[in-house]
């Protein structure tokens, strides 16, 4: 199987992205955003997921971190569906049921190629660092429309803030690397549409 790796980029007048992702890693990542409890869940990612993964950015943060989040998510996607190429011999489908201490959070993906997110992870306060609660929707979102993914989260226990979100980029890491692992015995998509 030849390299599945892609690189994206996105400048607007609010943020200046680059991203690449090696779909074959061994969990290294080298994330800068300027928002540090992003950092930290975009490297747990990469380390879950067993993703090679390089995210620079730099926004707008001066007026807030919702742009350079939501923005990553949109070039992250990108950058995944480049290196997913025509999706062929893939498994598709994956899911984690991933627990962090008293938190346990459900993720489910399709790479199907039609978007799609639902989610009910819930949040008490209003931010963990400088990273607003509100903007773990806004990326998995982002993401999920990006790459084409039907995505879905749900929240089956958890009380702290920290860890509900952690343990939703973990099983995302760990759902999507089951889901893009080789698929042996089918040629081409997996899809009665004979694409995805």
């Amino acid at each position: 199987m030849s390299a599945r790796t892609g690189v994206s980029q996105r400048e607007t007048k609010e943020t200046n992205i680059t991203v690449s992702i090696n779909l074959d890693g061994s969990g290294k990542g080298s994330i800068s955003t300027g928002v540090g409890f992003f950092d930290h869940m975009l490297d747990s990612f990469a380390r879950h997921g067993l993703f090679d993964l390089e995210v620079s950015c730099v926004g707008d943060l001066h007026i807030d971190s919702h742009h350079t989040i939501e923005d990553v998510g949109i070039v992250l996607g990108d950058a995944l569906k480049k290196a997913l190429g025509n999706k062929e011999g893939i498994k598709r489908y994956g899911s984690c049921t991933l627990p962090m201490d008293e938190a346990l959070v459900l993720c489910s993906v399709d790479i199907s190629g039609r978007p799609f997110f639902a989610h009910d992870l819930r949040f008490s306060g209003e931010f963990m660092g400088t990273m607003p609660t509100q903007m773990v929707r806004e990326f998995f979102y982002a993401l999920s429309y990006s790459a084409g993914l039907n995505l879905h989260f749900c929240q089956l226990r958890g009380e702290n803030d920290h860890h509900v979100a952690e343990c939703g980029f973990k099983a995302l890491a760990k759902a999507l690397d089951a889901a893009t692992q080789p698929e042996p015995r089918i040629a081409g998509a997996w899809s009665t549409k004979g694409v995805l």
